[in-house]
């Protein structure tokens, strides 16, 4: 936050606090203290910063106040007048729906939290307040609401309000649109300390993408295209005030570290908003063999069999995975070694408690050679599940609590818009048959992956239009199954954003039941994009450096 109120001009500094994860976090905080429930780390950073975002008339918008925007909004007058400045302080609430969760079809959930969008920072920041912190807002609206406001723009400015949700979709994970988690990273120079990204916003919608002068890393048509695939599915994104068409992004260098987007449309929104449900799924504990040397197999079965027979009453759950990192005549002893998995859960925490981490350590002696474990399994821990869900908008509210107290109902959208279904994209003409070389796709294919709940997706893109001209063909859901056995039997869907010369996989139940099950090695499929690149596939000869 100093970094970017003190290396160049700013107007509004916002802030994505909040994940799925996170809004888990917060509502077992909320749990145990009711004054809880919002992200403690803003407060951390305003302390430092608040006094010269004042000096420069920066206005700050956020949405750490996850499950209590109100507290939020309370301890930030608190710290104000400790500091002794004038702060104007709003909040935005109505996306807690926990209290009507039965009503509304969502169960019982810990948390149920609608996705709000960004008429209720622009009321704030119309009535002047200084400081806006919300609840459960997309991750882009932090960005769309100053744009509104500062431009003055109406609900059905539809191009305009989907220009500002690609800005704010592109700079909402900070500095992966500055070369961080990028597949071309070492294009970018340094990356020591790479600067965030910022957005200059025009009043037609238009923004170019930077970065404060003298900082790392770099904003390339490349590190922006990643931030573009990142966490989304097909051409239209939609957001609870526009439905921003994907396909119709165009970007273009705008001079060192200036990256522009323009030509962007918009739709109404749909009817509905998204809702983040989170709950406690039960406990779970697992324990990780370290097998050494020859007979990997063997030995996993072995005390694979051991285990499960010593349990006294077995887990609801036990899941087995077995990691061959070992390699034959291996030099090092952790080179020589596999490593197995087992993770258990069930609803009684005494099922994967004491039972479980004594019947792991007991077979010690006892087992195949050289046992041991990265470490002794401990207590059971509890872990959360999260589901997606979807209410009529018009049954949400959306509350606007200005600086003075005042409260406005933000009304629900009056356009919207169900899309057909999505047509087949135009693919280009593809490349003719040639003399192909068996290499790693990612030595001219870049990806960005990330997790939805218990699904994934996976975005691919190229930066000729002859290597264009390839993958569009080449790289088919029947490929990426071949490429990702993991994603056999699971249901696939492709998109194809021309634009962007990408093509963009969702992988739906790959994750299980959302971050906090963790269903497999790389539970958020972070690396699942550097997966698929790493795999060998056959390419034109004439496309490789």
């Amino acid at each position: 936050m100093h970094e970017m109120l003190t290396g160049g001009e700013l107007d509004y500094l916002t802030g994505d606090y909040l994940a799925e994860l996170t809004m888990l976090i917060l509502a077992r905080d909320r749990a145990k203290s009711p004054g809880a429930g919002y992200a403690r780390t803003f407060l951390t950073q305003l302390e430092q910063c608040l006094g010269t975002a004042l000096d420069r008339e920066v206005r700050i918008v956020a949405n750490a106040g996850g499950l209590n925007p109100a507290g939020l909004a309370d301890a930030v007058r608190e710290l104000a007048a400790r500091l002794g400045l004038p702060v104007r302080v709003a909040h935005v609430e109505g996306d807690d729906l926990l209290d009507r969760a039965a009503e509304l079809g969502l169960g019982s959930p810990l948390a149920a939290n609608a996705y709000l969008g960004a008429w209720g920072i622009v009321e704030c920041l119309n009535a002047g307040a200084d400081v806006v912190v919300t609840g459960r807002v997309t991750d882009a609206s932090v960005v769309v609401g100053p744009a509104a406001a500062h431009f003055g723009w109406s609900r059905t400015d539809y191009d305009a309000l989907a220009g500002a949700v690609a800005a704010g979709h592109v700079i909402e994970c900070g500095t992966q649109a500055t070369g961080g988690n990028y597949a071309f990273f070492t294009d970018i120079g340094d990356l020591t300390h790479p600067g965030f990204p910022l957005a200059e916003i025009h009043p037609d919608g238009s923004a170019v993408i930077t970065k404060h002068p003298g900082t790392g890393g770099a904003v390339t048509i490349g590190t922006v295209t990643a931030q573009f695939l990142y966490e989304v599915a097909g051409a239209r994104y939609p957001n609870p005030d526009v439905t921003l068409r994907l396909d119709t992004v165009e970007l273009s260098d705008d001079g060192p570290d200036r990256v522009r987007i323009s030509g962007v449309r918009g739709e109404p929104p749909p009817p509905t908003l998204k809702v983040s449900l989170n709950s406690i799924g039960g406990f779970r504990n697992a324990v990780t063999f370290v097998l050494t040397g020859l007979d990997i197999e063997a030995k996993a079965a072995l005390v694979r069999s051991q285990l499960e027979s010593s349990l006294r009453v077995r887990p609801a759950e036990i899941e087995w995975t077995l990691a061959r990192t070992d390699h034959p005549d291996a030099d090092t002893e952790e080179a020589a070694s596999a490593l197995l998995h087992c993770v258990v859960r069930d609803p009684d925490p005494d099922k994967v408690g004491r039972q479980f981490s004594s019947a792991a350590v007991e077979l010690a002696l006892a087992s195949y050679p050289g046992f041991h474990a990265t470490s002794p399994p401990g207590p059971g821990q509890v872990y959360g599940v999260f589901e997606p869900a979807y209410v009529p908008a018009r049954a949400v509210p959306h509350v606007a609590v200005r600086h003075d107290g005042t409260r406005v109902e933000i009304p629900a959208p009056t356009e919207v818009f169900e899309p057909p279904p999505e047509p087949p994209a135009a693919l280009p003409e593809p490349l003719p048959p040639g003399e192909t070389v068996r290499a790693p796709l990612g030595r001219i294919a870049g990806a960005r992956s990330g997790d939805k709940g218990g699904s994934a997706n996976v975005g691919v893109w190229v930066r000729t239009d002859d290597e264009w001209r390839w993958l569009a063909h080449y790289l088919s859901v029947e490929r990426l199954r071949d490429l990702l056995p993991e994603t056999a039997d699971l249901p696939v869907t492709r998109h194809v954003l021309p634009n962007l010369r990408a093509v963009n996989f969702v992988i739906d139940g790959i994750l299980g039941r959302g971050v906090a099950y963790h269903a497999r090695f790389d539970p958020q499929a972070k690396a699942l994009g550097e997966w698929l690149r790493s795999r060998y596939v056959d390419i034109p000869k004439g496309l490789l450096p």
